[in-house]
């Protein structure tokens, strides 16, 4: 008999406060075009129809998500009210919520509720490693000169770019590969590193630099002109 495809499903962790942003309100809900910055994502990634399910995982106590609109994504997004204090945790909590939908082989895209900016055709890169053991991430090779300070904000060494890739969103890995991952290291800031702590080596799949991260409020108004611009 043959066995069923395994499923692809994205998990989007948005419990952060965003404190690098200088605002009172959480980054995720921050406009953008008029609408909350994790829209945009949620709606690229609700529309892939190679995506089965889209789930968002969000502090306990979030105010702001039920006053939003969500309808139009539904049934496909599924809120999950499990966020932890880290990304870790929060993608390890939604994890453990979703355990009773998911099969071990089933693939987990992982992506920044702060990357508004995804396409389509960043999706179809990353899930063109369906057929890989292991799994792998978007990422940009490294193209400016990296310098090591001191402590004290001096120059001390320039470092070699050489194979040097800046980590972006969505990563893919299987589920139980995955899960049992974090649960071995709940230190790490992405998905690849626990994966890398477990002695697996995630594929790079190249992306692009329209897939940025909003981190700083300048970084909204970039997120704006990619996002109007790629709409003409």
């Amino acid at each position: 008999m043959q066995r069923p495809r395994p499923r692809h499903v994205a998990l989007v962790p948005a419990a952060g406060s965003g404190n690098r942003m200088q605002s009172g309100r959480p980054k995720q809900y921050l406009e953008v075009l008029g609408r909350p910055l994790i829209r945009h994502a949620l709606e690229t990634l609700c529309a892939a129809p190679d995506i089965d399910r889209v789930y968002v995982v969000l502090s306990v106590g979030d105010q702001e998500w039920d006053s939003h609109d969500w309808s139009d994504l539904a049934p496909r997004l599924v809120s999950l009210f499990c966020g932890g204090a880290s990304r870790a945790d929060s993608v390890l909590n939604g994890l453990r919520a979703i355990r009773d939908e998911m099969a071990d082989s089933d693939w987990v895209l992982v992506h920044d509720a702060a990357r508004p900016c995804l396409a389509p055709w960043h999706l179809e890169r990353l899930l063109s490693l369906s057929d890989d053991e292991v799994g792998g991430l978007l990422a940009v090779p490294v193209a400016d000169t990296l310098k090591r300070d001191d402590g004290h904000g001096h120059s001390v060494e320039t470092v070699a770019r050489e194979r040097l890739w800046q980590a972006q969103t969505p990563q893919m890995f299987r589920y139980i590969m995955l899960r049992r991952a974090l649960e071995r290291a709940r230190g790490v800031t992405d998905e690849a590193s626990a994966i890398e702590a477990a002695g697996l080596r995630p594929r790079l799949v190249e992306g692009d630099a329209s897939n940025l991260k909003v981190t700083y409020p300048l970084d909204l108004h970039m997120a704006e002109w990619i996002l109007a611009n790629r709409a003409r």
